[in-house]
C-alpha cells in the first residue's frame, strides 16, 4: 500500500479536527485535559496508525519477517492508558477525571479510525462521543442515586456525644451510617468521630449541617459530599 502526501494530510487533519471537537467540550467544562490534549492525542494516533499501514514504503519485509498493523493500534491504546491515568485523582470519597480519561482513550481510537482512512466511521464516532459527553450529562443528572459523604465531628472532652446518639441524629436527618471511626489525641483536641454516610436526597446535606450547628459540645464539623 502506498500513500501520497495529500492523503497522509487528510488522515491527520481529519483526526485533528475530531480530537479538537471533543476537546472543546472538555475545555468548556473546565477539565485539565481539554482542547489541545484531545487534538494532539487524536492526531498522534492517526499518524502512528498511518505509518503502520504504509510500512512497505519504509521497511522491506522478507518471508521471515511479517508486520502486523494491528499491533500498532494495540500499542497506542496501551500507551494512552497511562495518559488517562494522569487526569484521574482521588480526594476523600471523591474521584474525579474518570470521564475525561475515558474521552482521551476514545479519542485515541477515533484517531486510529482516521489513520486507516475510515473517515465516516471516525466522524460517526466523534458525534457519538460528543453525545455521550454532553447529552448524556443531562440524563445522568436526572437519575435517582445515593449521595455519599464523609463527616468529621469534633467534641470537647467533657461533652462527647455517644455513638448511639450520633447515629440517631444521622438517621433523623435522612442519612445511613456505613462506618464509624474514632480519634482521640489529647485533652486539648478533644474527641473526634469520622463517619461514612449515604442519603437518597442531596438536600439532606443542608438539613444535617443546620442540625449540627445546635449540637452542644460540638467544637467543629466537616461534611464533605463525594461529588
Amino acid at each position: 500500500m502506498t500513500i501520497a502526501m495529500a492523503e497522509f494530510a487528510r488522515h491527520i487533519v481529519a483526526a485533528l479536527i475530531a480530537g479538537a471537537i471533543i476537546g472543546t467540550e472538555r475545555s468548556y467544562h473546565g477539565r485539565p485535559a481539554g482542547f489541545r490534549t484531545h487534538a494532539l492525542v487524536c492526531m498522534a494516533s492517526s499518524m502512528l496508525m498511518t505509518v503502520a499501514l504504509v510500512q512497505s514504503q519504509w521497511f522491506v519485509a522478507s518471508d521471515a519477517i511479517r508486520m502486523d498493523p494491528t499491533r500498532m493500534a494495540q500499542g497506542i491504546m496501551t500507551g494512552i492508558g497511562f495518559l488517562g491515568a494522569g487526569v484521574i485523582f482521588k480526594e476523600g470519597l471523591t474521584v474525579r477525571g474518570l470521564t475525561t480519561a475515558a474521552s482521551i482513550w476514545t479519542t485515541a481510537a477515533i484517531g486510529i479510525l482516521m489513520g486507516v482512512g475510515f473517515y465516516r466511521a471516525g466522524a460517526l464516532a466523534t458525534v457519538l462521543t460528543l453525545g455521550v459527553l454532553s447529552v448524556f450529562r443531562f440524563i445522568e443528572r436526572r437519575f435517582p442515586r445515593e449521595v455519599y459523604a464523609q463527616q468529621v465531628m469534633r467534641f470537647a472532652p467533657e461533652a462527647v456525644m455517644s455513638e448511639e446518639r450520633v447515629r440517631d441524629l444521622m438517621g433523623k436527618s435522612g442519612f445511613s451510617v456505613s462506618s464509624v471511626t474514632y480519634h482521640h489525641a489529647d485533652a486539648d483536641q478533644g474527641f473526634e468521630y469520622r463517619l461514612a454516610l449515604s442519603t437518597p436526597d442531596r438536600r439532606n446535606m443542608a438539613r444535617l449541617a443546620e442540625a449540627l450547628k445546635s449540637v452542644p459540645g460540638l467544637r467543629s464539623f466537616t461534611l464533605s459530599p463525594s461529588d
